[in-house]
């Protein structure tokens, strides 16, 4: 794929694209970059799986990309939120997986936390996309597949604290909690691919870029011009990208020939993210990968960390199939939760 940028769109990344018989499952997929990216992914052949939380939402959305699609599109509920909700989820993916595109995500919400203790970011972005995957693992593997981690530019300067992953020693703010998970995800690609690529898995995490979506519902206006999404008229920024814009990347990532058997990367752009521009100017048209806040160990604990509150939140009963090693033993609990999510 050549001559794939900043302005690409997704359609423009998968223009002779074919991936009929292939398998596709796809979160967040019912409003903003995920539509973009169903929508792209139905073009190519491909059998797509939209995982949403609003089944009505994604039951229109499928309507309009069935038309001209070769492949099957199926409407999936998946609340990340909800521990129970992701296992049932993953019961009805029948068959090899050969895409799995971690999407959906929030970030400003009417609610900081879960009733079990966990933020909502970390628990949404990060925690149960983590869980969808060990649940879909031995089924990754089939084939070998791709997983494409849609992380943020928010990630820079913003370093997961492992000792307070749920905000419960710091004064609470949702806009670095939100970075702090798409951090989060970076670090999953990364040791996903560690553990996972001699069985053909690999991961790459995509910095999508800066657009208006549904994302940013609860942010209001005056946040919306203070990060730059909107001038001081309440227009929108005119350097941001389109969703169809955003979502490129992540279709270049499923898809680009030259990733075949690479992961760990970060990618924006349709293209290896570089580092963000020392001067700091113009972040939202390229926003740059920042290595300073992720590194192997670091990886290596958040997923640890990840699976032993996993086995915390449910018991070990159900979780123990999906690693072949016993969970961690530092599984603590939030305060004030309980085992429910």
């Amino acid at each position: 794929m050549t001559g794939l940028g900043r302005e690409s769109t997704a359609l423009d990344v998968v223009r002779g694209v074919d991936l009929r018989g292939r398998l596709a499952v796809l979160t967040g997929a019912s409003s903003g970059i995920g539509a973009e990216t169903a929508r792209a992914l139905a073009l190519t052949g491909a059998d797509v799986v939209l995982a949403v939380r609003d089944v009505a939402a994604g039951e229109a959305l499928a309507r309009e990309v069935r038309v001209g699609a070769t492949g099957d599109v199926r409407v999936r509920r998946l609340d990340l939120r909800d521990l129970g909700s992701v296992t049932a989820f993953a019961d009805q993916v029948t068959g090899p997986v050969d895409l799995l595109v971690a999407n959906a995500g929030v970030s400003r919400t009417p609610d900081s936390h879960l009733p079990n203790g966990l933020d909502v970011r970390f628990a949404t972005n990060h925690l149960g996309h983590f869980l969808l995957a060990l649940c879909l693992r031995d089924q990754l593997a089939e084939r070998g597949a791709r997983i494409v981690v849609v992380s943020s530019g928010a990630h820079k300067n913003a370093p997961v604290r492992l000792d307070d992953l749920q905000w419960t020693a710091r004064q609470h703010n949702m806009l670095l909690a939100y970075a702090e998970s798409k951090t989060a995800n970076i670090l999953f690609a990364q040791e996903a691919t560690r553990r996972w690529g001699p069985d053909g898995i690999f991961a790459n995490a995509v910095l999508p870029g800066s657009a208006l979506t549904g994302l940013q519902r609860f942010h209001g206006d005056e946040l919306k011009r203070r990060i730059g999404f909107l001038t001081a008229d309440g227009t929108p920024s005119p350097v941001l990208k389109t969703t169809a814009q955003a979502a490129a990347t992540t279709l270049w990532a499923a898809t680009a020939p030259e990733l075949t058997g690479r992961g760990g990367l970060v990618l924006e752009d349709c293209a290896e993210a570089l580092p963000p521009d020392p001067a700091g100017s113009d972040t939202l048209r390229r926003s740059g990968f920042d290595p300073a806040v992720t590194d192997p160990d670091t990886a290596r604990r958040l997923w640890d960390h990840s699976l032993a509150l996993l086995h915390a939140l449910a018991g070990t009963a159900g979780l123990r199939d999906l690693e072949q090693s016993d969970p961690p033993t530092d599984a603590t609990l939030p305060p004030h939760s309980h085992r429910s999510m």
